[in-house]
């Protein structure tokens, strides 16, 4: 009997394994750079502060999702170099999280790269751009990795606030569809209190 129980957790875990791979393996591939716009006459100074991620979409995510996102933030602080130390905080459990990391500006206004990427295990490239803003109201972040041989993007849709008008809500569908997701890869955060508004 313990054998038995023994190969048919491994036959689960095997079936499990293979799933995670499949739901990976059909990433929709990004879009190259020339298709993502990037914000004309970008300010770096105007741009930094605390953002709410209102939006997300990517090829790594699923409608299914949506209910376990609780919204989070995103703060840019701009350093002297003009790169930003940027603070996502979350609410992991019970527990707010913190996860820092450095956006270096590349030779375009706007768009950056990630500092000491050796850091990251798997990581060759991570590059971020600002296809969109108004600095004071919303923007729209372009992300796009690559990891173990794999191509990564996301979109997010940033609020100064945690609720933006249903019109900015629709462009960034709009921009989303543009770069080849559908609405299946879109997801809109929980609002939540705890450790988003503790800054």
């Amino acid at each position: 009997m313990p054998l038995a129980l023994l190969w048919l957790g491994l036959a689960l875990l095997g079936a499990l394994r293979v799933q995670a791979q499949d739901s990976t393996a059909n990433l929709i591939p990004a879009p190259r750079l020339s298709r993502v716009p990037l914000q004309p006459n970008f300010q770096d100074d105007q741009f930094q502060g605390k953002w709410y991620v209102v939006g997300l979409a990517g090829n790594a995510f699923s409608k299914k999702e949506e209910g376990q996102f609780k919204m989070y933030t995103t703060t840019y602080e701009l350093k002297e170099d003009h790169s930003y130390n940027v603070t996502s905080t979350l609410l992991k459990g019970q527990h707010c999280d913190y996860f820092t990391r450095t956006f270096v500006p590349s030779s375009r206004p706007g768009q950056f790269t990630l500092s000491n990427i050796r850091a990251y295990p798997g990581l060759q490239s991570y590059i971020v751009r600002v296809a969109a803003t108004n600095y004071n109201q919303f923007a729209m972040v372009f992300f796009k990795k690559v990891s173990s041989g794999r191509e990564y993007f996301k979109i997010t849709l940033y609020g100064r606030t945690k609720e933006l008008p249903r019109k900015l809500k629709e462009k960034f569908i709009s921009f989303v569809n543009s770069l080849g997701l559908d609405n299946d890869h879109i997801l809109f955060p929980v609002p939540i209190d705890k450790c988003i508004d503790d800054q």
